[in-house]
């Protein structure tokens, strides 16, 4: 099937990974796209899950993974955040048999085992007479996106994550809302903090790229702010945050702090069984800090993770600006059967790449342009030439 020049007839759409608000107006303009085109559109539930989950001889199993999408279907979706398919972190490419749908459950061996399930993945897309599947997601969900794609099967790709960490785009769908809502919050935060004359912590997400922590401090004026991509001495923090609140009239300091941020002598602060990705829960680096910071000032300490609040709700216009447009990029692409292709903003510029390059490296903050190692601050040092969002 993957090989045939046939025409497209049917388009499956599906989100994976943490949810970003942006999603939903992606879906919509998918949707209307499609259908204007004479394309069908099957949305696909639950990430790669509904793929997995689905099985050919058992009608019943349809409704549970996927649904057919017309305009009024998702004519007021976009005025919400989250995503109206429902989310997962499956990975059909390494399913342990916990996560495995009842009816594949016979072809494992051992408990521990992990099996790659691809071709049933592939041949549910054939059943269902999907022609092209625009997957939307962070590197995780769409590195399979790469496998299928590896395999033949007419794939496109849009960027999603608050991180901003997809590698080979400047910008992924939700970053903007994450910062707009993190610098909101910190500017809340300073009622209390001034109030009480202490030294708050804000952690944010971000658990390679410190990009959220970074920006949102700059931004948002944070004294300090400690990133992903630099381990840091917590003495030599507490040097300069108490630095910071003596020398504020009110009497306070503030600094935010990446999920996935370590101390120079200690690691990530890791918790839970690793998921599908092989990732494990992150968490909790800023109440650690702060119990160190407590330790060493004698200071009070606010500690404020801001977690989902991050990305929840509808997205700010900018999200919505770039969701609208890489929806109708995918389908552009689409109709001129340029498959195996991500959508991109680079330098500010809208823009495709191989879907492979997701898969070909990092995205991590530019340390010596943007950071300043020894103080933990951000330190723009060039904006002359860079794009609206530095890089």
């Amino acid at each position: 099937m993957a090989g045939e020049l046939h025409p497209i007839k049917t388009v499956g759409i599906l989100t994976g990974g943490g949810d970003v608000p942006g999603l939903n107006p992606c879906i919509k303009i998918l949707v209307y796209r499609c259908v204007e085109e004479g394309f069908r559109v099957l949305g696909i539930r639950r990430g790669w899950a509904g793929l997995l989950d689905y099985n050919p001889d058992d009608s019943e199993t349809f409704s549970r993974c996927f649904q057919w999408l017309e305009k009024n279907t998702v004519r007021t979706i976009d005025r919400t955040g989250g995503t109206y398919l429902h989310t997962s972190r499956t990975n059909p490419a390494a399913v342990r048999i916990r996560d495995a749908p009842p009816f594949l459950a016979s072809q494992f061996s051992a408990e521990g085992e992990k099996r790659d399930f691809t071709n049933h993945v592939l041949n549910n897309l054939e059943k269902l007479g999907v022609d092209c599947l625009v997957a939307i997601g962070g590197d995780d969900t769409l590195s399979y996106a790469v496998r299928l794609h590896q395999e033949g099967f007419r794939v496109l790709a849009i960027p999603k994550t608050m991180d901003n960490d997809v590698f080979g785009t400047d910008y992924c769908i939700g970053f903007s809302t994450a910062v707009t809502r993190s610098v909101n919050f910190i500017h809340a935060l300073r009622t209390s903090t001034g109030s009480h004359e202490r030294i708050g912590i804000i952690e944010l997400f971000g658990r390679h790229c410190g990009e959220t922590s970074l920006v949102s401090a700059y931004l948002a004026g944070t004294d300090r702010a400690i990133i992903s991509e630099v381990p840091f001495d917590p003495e030599r923090l507490a040097t300069l945050i108490m630095e910071d609140k003596r020398t504020n009239p009110s009497n306070y300091a503030m600094l935010t702090i990446s999920e996935g941020a370590r101390m120079l002598s200690g690691a990530v602060l890791e918790r839970g069984e690793a998921d599908a990705y092989g990732h494990k829960k992150l968490g909790g680096i800023g109440l650690v800090t702060g119990e160190i910071l407590k330790k060493l000032t004698g200071q009070d300490i606010i500690y404020q993770q801001l977690s989902y609040l991050m990305r929840s709700g509808a997205p700010d216009s900018l999200d919505l600006m770039v969701a609208v447009n890489f929806a109708n990029m995918a389908v552009d692409l689409a109709l001129r059967k340029n498959f195996g292709r991500m959508v991109a903003l680079s330098k500010g510029i809208y823009t495709d790449m191989p879907v492979s390059i997701v898969v070909s490296g990092q995205k991590r903050v530019d340390v010596h342009e943007l950071y300043d190692v020894e103080n933990y601050r951000p330190k723009v040092r060039h904006v002359m030439g860079k794009p609206m969002f530095l890089y």
